[in-house]
């Protein structure tokens, strides 16, 4: 009868268990990149500490931090917080 001469000879175990793996690979990778994509933190927010998860509370701050780095000077920074707090130049510490 047909079940003793027609078996599936070695080049279709070859390809069965090859395409076994290839399924498999796919499947593990599709969930890596599922699992990536979802825990990847936003892109582009609008502190610049977003990778850190530290998002300034405040301009005032944001200033603060960006005096520490170097990213302004003094006289800069005296400008800049005076027009936050709405005091003219001159009397930005009082």
């Amino acid at each position: 009868m047909f079940w003793y001469d027609h078996g599936v000879g070695g080049w279709g175990l070859f390809a069965m268990t090859m395409s076994m793996i290839l399924f498999w690979v796919l499947i593990i990778a599709a969930a890596v990149l599922l699992f990536r994509a979802l825990a990847r933190p936003s892109r582009g927010g609008p502190y610049p500490d977003w990778r850190r998860g530290q998002a300034p509370t405040n301009a005032e701050q944001i200033l603060a931090e960006r005096y520490a780095r170097g990213e302004i000077d003094e006289e800069e920074y005296a400008r800049r917080l005076a027009t936050l707090r709405g005091s003219p130049p001159g009397n930005a510490g009082q």
